[in-house]
């Protein structure tokens, strides 16, 4: 999986993407089909905000954490990213799956109403 990182007010350095690049090998291994996650880290009045954008089977997945510390942050925004990336996961396998019918019980004086009794 290809992490496109950039920073806002935030200056990206070698240990920032080695733990971005931890962080996220867990993910990149329970869903294969990923192939690029954007990362962003801003920092806006004295909080640092995570956000991430990825595209999974069709659809725009996104998950944003925010801390007073950093790392935290990261942490919160994959935590909710893998939850986002699960819940669609799940959706997709549920509709592979047929629907039960549900079939009305016959109901006796319907039966007989439809009935020629003369």
């Amino acid at each position: 999986m290809k992490i496109n990182l950039s920073g806002h007010h935030v200056e990206v350095t070698d240990s920032i993407k080695e733990h971005i690049e931890e962080k996220f090998s867990k993910i990149a291994n329970h869903f294969p089909t990923l192939i690029a996650l954007d990362v962003i880290i801003a920092k806006e009045h004295n909080k640092h905000q995570v956000e991430l954008t990825t595209n999974y089977e069709g659809s725009r997945i996104s998950a944003k954490g925010s801390d007073a510390v950093m790392y935290p942050a990261i942490a919160s925004a994959a935590k909710k990213l893998d939850a986002a990336l699960k819940h669609r996961k799940g959706q997709l396998k549920a509709n592979l799956h047929s629907k039960p019918v549900s079939s009305a019980p016959d109901i006796a004086h319907e039966k007989i109403q439809e009935m020629n009794l003369a």
